[in-house]
């Protein structure tokens, strides 16, 4: 039987939490970087089955670094607290409701730290040194329970949006949950969906919220035979893209079909002159078909634009660029608006070895290598205080080298992707490839996605 690759060298767990303050830098940390760099990814714990498991349903471990006042001040790891691992780790959190494998995004938001997950878990909030406090549905108010792995914000409100689904509680319609800058649901939409789809993610513009209704769908023999992850590739469920607008109701969403294709993550979206919404993305062409433990093995993903007219309902397809990448970023002042600059990270089999700069206006791309047996991560861009461009600020990612089986954090001039890492601050232990996370300054009351 063929190996899950998605437990193999930097993909498998780590074994332990670990705490560390006196950590090893090279180069000079900005001492405007004041908070920390958190990343959330599936760290399974215990006994495993390589047969049946899927990279997706790990349990969830952050890990993060505090940067404060030029320094590394620490670096810590910690499981997401859920039943499960509670369990496996002989600890007691009476009083404390668990969430579940909240392994795919940590976010900062109203003061709080909140690590998500899709397909229905309720967000679990974090301590600010990653210890778990326990789920909170928004104060009480998100009151269907079910979130999202990848709410966008409105960088004018810092409010959230996202775009829901949940299995087994809704088989039949996914939910736009629009939360305010004080972390209170103001208001919930119901849209009705032929199907059950993944919903990775959402985007924004001005006037719209923009549906992903794709042909990756929950698969009933699956579900019926136990799988963690019972979603696969649906050849007869339509791909369509959706247009809700902000304060519209689901009869007021424009729908327009789009080729068959599967999107875990736009980079951002925002409206032309014309009125017409335009989403630069990370599109694969199948998902789920072939490989059933993970992303990487029916395709990779190439980065495309559509344009969507809402009067004729057209989505105009096109290429931006063939190179296989993902984990899209661009400045996050400038989500949901016109923008210049976006950033992803290569995708090879083996790993992603290099950070890729998009001028979206020249149609040029600038990389940044890695290096021999190095591979990174989603990066983070930070603008730089008082900074005097779209562009002027710092890349920040972990870096994994298989060379010595250890990790690092970089931070890399987003202007000059030739030149070496400012800084690089050399982490006790591996960091597992995983998925997203955020730069969440001290002080920090709004949101930070």
């Amino acid at each position: 039987m063929q190996a899950n690759r998605y437990l193999t060298e930097n993909y498998g767990p780590v074994a332990e939490e670990i705490t560390t303050t006196n950590l090893r830098v090279t180069g000079a940390i900005p001492r405007e970087l004041n908070g920390r760099y958190l990343r959330n990814g599936p760290n399974p714990l215990g006994l495993i089955d390589a047969a049946k498991h899927h990279w997706f349903s790990g349990d969830g471990m952050v890990h993060g670094v505090r940067l404060g006042n030029g320094r590394a001040q620490w670096y810590r790891n910690r499981w997401v607290r859920s039943p499960r691992i509670i369990e496996a780790l002989g600890e007691d959190l009476a009083g404390r409701e668990l969430g579940g494998a909240n392994n795919t995004h940590v976010i900062g938001h109203a003061g709080r730290t909140w690590a998500l997950v899709e397909a229905g878990a309720p967000p679990v909030e974090l301590s600010d040194e990653l210890d778990t406090l326990g789920v909170n549905t928004f104060f009480g108010t998100l009151t269907d329970r079910g979130f999202s792995a990848h709410p966008k914000v409105d960088p004018d409100t810092d409010d959230l949006h996202a775009m829901c689904y949940s299995w087994p509680a809704w088989g039949d319609h996914l939910q736009y949950v629009h939360v305010g800058g004080n972390g209170r649901v103001r208001r919930t939409v119901n849209i009705p969906v032929p199907g059950m789809p993944m919903v990775h993610d959402m985007s924004l513009t001005k006037n719209y919220v923009v549906v992903y209704d794709l042909p990756v769908t929950v698969n009933m023999e699956m579900a019926m035979a136990g799988a963690s992850f019972p979603l696969a590739w649906n050849d007869d469920y339509q791909a369509r893209v959706g247009l809700l607008p902000r304060n519209g109701d689901a009869k007021d969403i424009i729908w327009a079909d789009v080729g068959a294709c599967y999107v875990f993550h736009p980079m951002n979206a925002y409206e032309d002159a014309q009125g017409r919404v335009v989403i630069d993305l990370c599109r694969y062409q199948r998902m789920f078909s072939r490989d059933r433990h993970g992303p990487f093995g029916d395709s990779l993903a190439t980065l495309d634009r559509w344009t969507i007219n809402p009067n004729t309902r057209h989505v105009h397809e096109e290429r931006i660029d063939d190179r296989a990448q993902e984990f899209p970023r661009c400045h996050p002042g400038l989500s949901s608006k016109p923008y210049r600059f976006g950033y992803s990270v290569g995708v090879e089999p083996n790993g992603f070895p290099t950070i890729l700069k998009h001028d979206l206006d020249t149609g040029t791309r600038t990389a940044f290598d890695f290096g021999v047996g190095r591979h990174g991560a989603e990066p983070y861009f930070v603008p730089r205080v008082g900074a005097r461009g779209e562009d002027d600020g710092y890349l920040i990612t972990f870096v994994f080298d298989a060379g010595n089986a250890k990790s690092e954090l970089v931070i890399i001039d987003a202007q000059d992707l030739s030149a070496p890492p400012i800084a690089t601050v050399y982490l006790p232990a591996r960091v597992p490839y995983g998925f997203h996370g955020s730069w969440i300054p001290d002080g920090a009351d709004g949101s930070y996605v």
